[in-house]
């Protein structure tokens, strides 16, 4: 086998083990997905008749507990509602910002109904905003509360409490507050303000009136019923996320969650930690989150749990405790608490981690383990994105800077192919002189490879450095919101999203959907810029002379093919980054190969393999 060839193979074996290691670990089984999506369906068939769960001893205005996994959350109702019939049941709090649409519920206090604007569920700019939180009543219930554990202090409000409100919105930069008094005199105070994106400022303040001290804790909660569909790719995580202090990022996922050891008895199940100070505790989906996030300064205590119902849903809930204190008659003490509800944008978040100096707030965002290799491509795309306003135009640019970054490097490489073809003759005549006798053979190309300067593996630095760059891109264009609906030119409405088109129904001519044929119908959404992609890789191997060998021909000659229905499944700016670097490779390999005098041998090849083979002679 020839160096040169040996080399090639090589570079393929590594390209095709990171598309084989995506379609494993990365492209999630559409039959797991449908598990899942018929286990919800199932769960949320609840039976009419089915009398309520009891209420715990905070909801029943008894004492409430002071462990954070055993702060209440209300059970699923036993009837579903539609979503206008939940929010007409009780008195309401409109909340209208730029950016958020919805409402607080002044029974129980809590922000319980949010959608964003400027987001909706398809590329059709007619279809339905992102609805992201949900009150009790509908299917799948998600919530923000905050609220008071105490000892001794009488009635605490619960989800049944009714506020009062001294307005009737709330919208950015005007804020509203919300008014209770229990039977002993606590005068409870909650001012709720937001800003003009998705950051909500809780202040609660409670003033002793009473004639004894009281204890008091507050807490923060966000509390989701029923396990969620998830996209089920390894490379994302959704789930239970959080930033504990000095124990850094937490990331749990829901079935991971649901067999943690039980805690503070009965059926729930999680984890807490301890008195630890800074970060946050959240659910997060791919674009979207809501996180709780106490005072910076303070210790809390936190922790992620997992409880049964009576009915088949499971309430998955992400809770802050403060510290215990104790109010003396006459005083009053205040908290204040964040709620992030909505989507998960680079700058936004980024803003918040530095303005209110939230500990590690960016890791909101699923940045990977590669954080230092993908976070700042997404800032160089989205620099190009800010100046040409298509995100597809910053990809091509991006990919020419890094072919000019690494310049230096695939330069060396292809001036080693180069000298490595200049001296096919003499290797060949090498191959020819020791015959049979490997080692032989082997010293005298060794010795050739000194004289000459050549590194045989130096064909294999391309695809090694492409690879990261691959995954970091992927990964980019997977998890930041930035992508989603980010359109690109002509067909190509979404860069996050498979190229739409296949050449299966004739790109949209005939009326059936390959991509539903189960198991493979994701290897025939051949798109048109998948094909692009393999005409680009094809005509990039055919730089190379056709090996000799005919088991290496048919390698080499199905690899453009195999790749091409493998990559027809991967986001289009994926697809259309790897054709367009395939195109700079091939001009750059021409390039150094015509300056070290190495004839190209493209036109030559392409000659080859559309001429007419002559038919063999009849015997």
């Amino acid at each position: 086998m020839r160096e040169d060839n040996k080399n090639l193979i090589i570079a393929i074996a590594l390209s095709l083990a990171v598309l084989l290691g995506w379609q494993y670990f990365f492209a999630a089984p559409q039959a797991e997905r449908q598990r899942q999506a018929a286990q919800q369906a199932q769960s949320t068939q609840v039976n009419p008749n089915a009398p309520n769960a009891p209420a715990s001893p905070s909801q029943a205005g008894g004492a409430s507990p002071t462990v954070p996994g055993t702060v209440p959350s209300t059970p699923s109702a036993p009837t579903i509602q539609t979503r206008e019939a939940a929010l007409a049941a009780s008195p309401r709090v409109a909340i209208d910002t730029p950016s958020i649409a919805g409402s607080i519920n002044l029974r129980g206090g809590r922000i319980d109904d949010v959608s964003l604007k400027n987001y909706r569920e398809t590329v059709d700019p007619k279809s339905p905003i992102i609805v992201l939180l949900s009150p009790t009543g509908v299917q799948n219930p998600y919530y923000a509360e905050f609220g008071w554990l105490g000892t001794q202090a009488g009635s605490l409000p619960n989800q049944n409490t009714v506020w009062t409100a001294d307005k009737t919105s709330l919208s950015s930069g005007s804020p509203v507050t919300l008014t209770w008094q229990n039977e002993q005199g606590l005068v409870f105070r909650r001012t709720i303000s937001v800003d003009d994106k998705f950051m909500f400022t809780v202040k609660d303040a409670v003033e002793n009136r009473g004639t004894a001290p009281v204890t008091l804790q507050s807490y923060s909660l966000v509390s989701r019923h029923g396990r969620p569909v998830t996209l089920g790719y390894y490379v994302l995580h959704e789930g239970m996320i959080g930033v504990l202090g000095d124990e850094g990022l937490q990331e749990i996922t829901y079935a991971n969650l649901d067999k943690k050891e039980p805690i503070s008895g009965g059926n729930t199940v999680g984890q807490i930690w301890n008195s630890v100070t800074g970060g946050f505790l959240g659910i997060t989906d791919k674009y979207w989150a809501a996180a709780v996030i106490p005072d910076q300064t303070q210790p809390f205590q936190g922790s992620f749990t997992s409880q049964q119902g009576q009915t088949t849903d499971r309430t998955y809930q992400a809770t802050i405790a403060g510290a215990s204190q104790t109010l003396q008659p006459g005083a009053t003490t205040e908290v204040t608490q964040r709620l992030f509800a909505g989507a998960k944008e680079v700058a936004t978040v980024d803003n918040y981690h530095v303005t209110y100096g939230i500990k590690n707030f960016d890791l909101l965002i699923d940045w990977g383990w590669f954080y230092f290799i993908t976070k700042p491509l997404f800032k160089v795309l989205d620099f190009f994105f800010r100046l040409f306003g298509n995100f597809g135009i910053a990809i091509l640019l991006v990919t020419v800077l890094l072919k000019i970054l690494f310049f230096p490097l695939a330069n060396k490489s292809y001036r080693s192919m180069a000298k490595m073809k200049a001296v096919q003759p003499e290797m060949a005549s090498i191959r020819e002189r020791y015959g049979d006798d490997k080692m032989k053979q082997q010293q005298a190309l060794m010795e050739l490879y000194r004289k000459e300067k050549i590194n045989p593996v130096a064909g294999c630095w391309p695809v090694l450095i492409q690879i990261p760059v691959f995954f970091a891109l992927y990964k980019v264009l997977f998890v930041t919101i930035e992508m989603r609906h980010a359109p690109f030119f002509g067909w190509i409405r979404d860069l996050a999203a498979p190229d739409p088109t296949t050449i299966f129904n004739l790109f949209g001519l005939l009326p059936y959907n390959p991509g539903a044929v189960p198991v493979i119908g994701h290897f025939l959404m051949l798109g048109v810029w998948p094909i692009i992609m393999g005409i680009t890789m094809w005509l990039q191997m055919k730089m190379n002379p056709e090996p000799p060998d005919p088991v290496q021909k048919q390698v080499f000659a199905w690899m453009p093919v195999i790749f091409t229905f493998m990559l027809g499944s991967f986001p289009a700016g994926l697809v259309i980054y790897w054709a367009w670097n395939n195109l700079l490779s091939v001009t750059q390999q021409g390039f150094i190969m015509r300056r070290n005098g190495v004839k190209i041998e493209l036109f030559d090849n392409l000659r080859k393999t559309f001429s007419r083979k002559p038919s063999a002679a009849k015997s």
